[in-house]
């Protein structure tokens, strides 16, 4: 083996890297107009999903003001996170958003009030049974509630409240042990930010350019049928000189 193949052998690694690193803006950009070209296509299929995008963002920026309003924010303070997180859980595509924030609201309403009477109860018995009776509600709580998602006509409909429920119980029953004199103003506290976050979501939702799952539905019936007439026609081309002993409709039109 002679000098130069040698040479050229080791320059072989730092050859390969350069012509890499050269090449590494034009596979970025690439990806790039790729990626951006997917998101077009994704946005022209459905001019629906922009809207509800901007809807999201109308709603989040609208309970922000939460924070920014300085009476707003002294009058619940660090709870005011909920307004925002409540908006965001429940914004939906379509308008399934209104039960949804139904759930939350009723639930978190229904656990707040339980998780007082508990708080209650269980300083009734004292420093040294208030654990005891506070752990004993959110064992037998959680365990009821949890059960009561596996069955189909509660997890059909309320599963998100039944979830929410055990989430307001807990967090207000466990601190209300450490914070007794707070825990009523922090039920009161969440309770309302969460009606306030899911009012201004299902408002927004429903007002601005709202969209029924009645309509998907419809759209998807026609197009499977389209798909089915011209499968169909496809095959009876093929038969020749037989015949269907039925007219295929290709759209939702009535057949006689």
């Amino acid at each position: 083996m002679t000098i130069e193949s040698l040479s050229h052998e080791s320059a072989r690694p730092s050859t390969r890297a350069w012509e890499w690193l050269k090449a590494l803006p034009e596979k970025l950009w690439r990806k790039v107009v790729d990626v951006a070209e997917k998101i077009k296509k994704l946005g022209e299929d459905d001019p629906r999903r922009i809207t509800h995008s901007l809807k999201v963002a109308l709603a989040i920026t609208l309970v922000s003001l939460f924070y920014y309003i300085r009476p707003l924010y002294d009058g619940f303070g660090a709870n005011s996170i909920w307004v925002v997180l409540t908006v965001i859980l429940v914004c939906e595509f379509f308008v399934a958003t209104l039960g949804k924030g139904l759930n939350r609201m009723l639930a978190t309403l229904s656990a707040g009030a339980l998780g007082i009477g508990v708080h209650f109860l269980a300083t009734l018995s004292g420093e040294t049974g208030q654990p005891i009776i506070l752990g004993f509600f959110v064992f037998l709580i959680a365990a009821t509630v949890t059960f009561a998602r596996f069955i189909p006509a509660m997890k059909a409909r309320y599963d998100y409240g039944l979830m929410i429920f055990i989430l307001t119980f807990s967090m207000i029953s466990l601190s209300s042990y450490r914070e007794s004199n707070q825990a009523l103003d922090m039920a009161h506290e969440r309770v309302t930010t969460i009606i306030i976050g899911s009012f201004t979501a299902i408002v927004i939702c429903i007002c601005i350019c709202p969209v029924w799952i009645g309509e998907n539905l419809i759209n998807l019936v026609a197009s499977n049928m389209e798909k089915l007439g011209k499968s169909l026609e496809g095959k009876s081309s093929k038969m020749g000189s037989v015949a269907l002993p039925f007219r295929v409709p290709t759209s939702l039109e009535t057949v006689p």
